[in-house]
């Protein structure tokens, strides 16, 4: 995990990834509190996860999104290749019908 921080000690963002350290990290989170957006705080702590020497080498990060696609893409992210290969378990989520399975 990263943050930033105001010269007082306040954080005002942050960025973590769930990771085994050796084929794959997912970016969990990577958030900034809206009064010190626009400041580039986003841009350093997406490059700060990115390029962490214990990160490097990695065969596949990964990442999901609502609306910042763009800002993402910027460091190479893209949608799934093989979207086919990826599953996910919502418990909160009704589980599908047999039709819709």
């Amino acid at each position: 995990m990263f943050g930033a921080y105001t010269p007082d000690g306040r954080q005002v963002g942050f960025v973590r990834a769930v990771t085994d350290y050796a084929t794959f990290a997912h970016v969990m989170d990577l958030f900034v509190l809206p009064e010190w957006r626009r400041q580039g705080l986003g841009k350093r702590l997406a490059e700060a996860i990115l390029t962490h020497p214990k990160l490097q080498g990695l065969r596949r990060w990964s990442l999901a999104t609502r609306d910042r696609h763009a800002f993402y893409a910027r460091y190479g992210f893209a949608a799934l290749a093989e979207p086919e290969l990826f599953m996910e378990l919502c418990p909160q989520r009704p589980a599908p019908t047999r039709s819709q399975a």
